[in-house]
């Protein structure tokens, strides 16, 4: 007797690939809230300062619970890097890459870190307590680290290249060298705001970055230098 292939009801096809969406959204939103919450403590207590334990306790989840969703402890610091960056993109590189090429899209940008690091002088920026953290540990979460901060400078470098195309900045403008010294700016700025607790920083590091424009500005660039201001 011949058998015969029984198919299943097109409504029970579309009600398993509901549930199993609806599980996988469920997932993606758990991951989120426990992220959300390393993200605060590693800007607080730094990277070394995530405890699975910590985590359970503050998202009200199991320990085990934590963990399935990273596998490592190692695996949750580098998943908080790309958190950090994301939300860093979002807050300083979008908003700023909307301003026109050249000189006010740098300015843009400059002016956004600043304003992402005065927001967290109460906690702490992942990228500067990381590197002090990581910077003579080799493996994933520096590499993870550095990439990051890489991609970052390489955003900034590009900007004051096109500063130059734009003819905002002379052709003798050396981007590397203009990025080093705004990278110090930041550096200055986070040590004084937050550990001098200095009310004159972010002023000095606005003016630094007028400082460190001024040589290599064209008539252009003065005028555009000005109007930002």
């Amino acid at each position: 007797m011949a058998t015969r292939e029984i198919d299943l009801p097109a409504r029970s096809v579309r009600t398993d690939r509901t549930d199993r969406t609806a599980h996988q959204q469920k997932g993606q939103q758990t991951r989120a809230t426990i992220l959300e919450a390393a993200l605060a403590m590693a800007s607080h207590a730094g990277l070394e300062g995530l405890s699975i334990g910590a985590l359970a306790e503050m998202t009200g989840m199991s320990k085990s619970g934590v963990f399935a969703h990273f596998g490592s402890r190692e695996e949750l610091q580098i998943s908080v890097i790309r958190e950090y960056h994301a939300k860093f993109e979002e807050e300083v590189f979008y908003p700023a890459i909307r301003q026109p090429r050249g000189l006010p899209r740098l300015q843009a940008l400059f002016q956004r870190w600043v304003k992402r690091v005065s927001f967290e002088l109460d906690s702490g920026c992942i990228y500067i307590s990381g590197a002090v953290e990581f910077d003579d540990r080799p493996g994933p979460v520096r590499d993870a680290l550095a990439d990051m901060v890489r991609a970052w400078h390489e955003t900034l470098e590009r900007a004051i290249r096109l500063a130059v195309e734009a003819g905002h900045l002379t052709a003798q403008a050396d981007s590397g060298q203009i990025l080093f010294e705004l990278h110090g700016l930041i550096l200055a700025l986070h040590h004084d705001a937050r550990f001098l607790r200095n009310p004159d920083a972010l002023l000095r590091a606005h003016a630094g970055f007028r400082r460190i424009a001024q040589p290599w500005l064209t008539d252009g660039g003065r005028v555009l230098l000005d109007a930002g201001n």
